[in-house]
């Protein structure tokens, strides 16, 4: 992909500061450190979301994220880490090349905010959503 910032600094044309790099995948420090050591984990392959990678290119890519994170967790000292993927622009993706965020964390005032609202569950409700949803009968 010719304007593909990750495919660019895959291939080098970009510079980046790089914390792990395989024949796969190559992580590098998100240039935002929302949180300090924030990292992003990208496929060398261009895929425009993780909604097009097939088994194959998903398991080398999520095969490696957990010895990253810890990595980066043991050497930050952090507390706990946040996975995060934005797969499509309503789900906050602005850089169409598959990525995931590792984002350490420290306290609950380390920069990052991501709020739940708690709902009184309806169960009735939910079991026939899961039945819309079922994969395979």
């Amino acid at each position: 992909m010719d304007e593909c910032i990750f495919c660019k600094i895959i291939a080098g044309e970009i510079p980046s500061s790089t914390v792990y790099e395989d024949q796969d995948i190559k992580a590098f420090l998100d240039i935002t450190q929302v949180t300090k050591g924030h990292t992003l984990v990208v496929p060398k392959t261009h895929y425009r979301s993780l909604l097009e990678m097939d088994d194959q290119a998903s398991a080398q890519l999520f095969r490696k994220i957990p010895m990253i994170a810890q990595h980066l967790k043991d050497r930050l000292g952090a507390a706990g880490m946040n996975v995060i993927n934005n797969s499509e622009e309503a789900a906050g993706q602005t850089v169409f090349h598959t990525h995931v965020h590792l984002l350490p964390r420290f306290n609950q005032e380390d920069g990052l905010k991501i709020q739940f609202t708690a709902h009184e569950p309806d169960f009735e409700a939910l079991a026939q959503l899961a039945q819309e949803l079922k994969i395979g009968d």
